[in-house]
């Protein structure tokens, strides 16, 4: 499955996700009024797709106060690209950290709107042990 997130300013958002994240263009189809009307970038080796916001049928996290999808990608050093991004402007909800699952997240969101989860795998762990790692946080 790849994500498919609609922005107000794709253009400008692919720029931001190539200084923030270091993402890579892949593609980008433009349409005659300059929108954006698909494109795709990767993270390293996530990919993701996007476009400027359609409305009636799509709509940007920004036009609806709020998102109901948070990005999870998987990267080789959070803490730098935590770094970067915050630098770049994206907003940092969640500190880095190494979390009950095995790996180290933070959490940001970009001036679009969009949540991001980024994660650096530390350790491999069984659904066992991560269940009763999550259950030790609970008490």
């Amino acid at each position: 499955m790849i994500a498919h997130i609609m922005v107000d300013g794709a253009a400008a958002a692919i720029d931001f996700y190539i200084k923030a994240f270091g993402a890579k263009e892949l593609i980008r189809i433009d349409g005659r009024d300059g929108r954006v009307l698909h494109a795709e970038v990767s993270v390293q080796g996530s990919t993701i797709m996007l476009g400027d916001a359609e409305a009636p049928l799509f709509r940007a996290p920004t036009t609806i106060g709020g998102t109901t999808v948070g990005l999870h990608v998987f990267v080789d050093d959070v803490d730098s690209l935590a770094d970067r991004a915050v630098a770049a402007g994206a907003e940092l909800l969640q500190p880095r950290a190494d979390q009950f699952h095995g790996d180290r997240t933070s959490i940001l969101r970009d001036a679009y709107g969009h949540v991001w989860i980024f994660l650096t795998h530390l350790k491999h762990l069984t659904s066992d042990e991560v269940s009763r790692r999550a259950q030790e946080l609970l008490r």
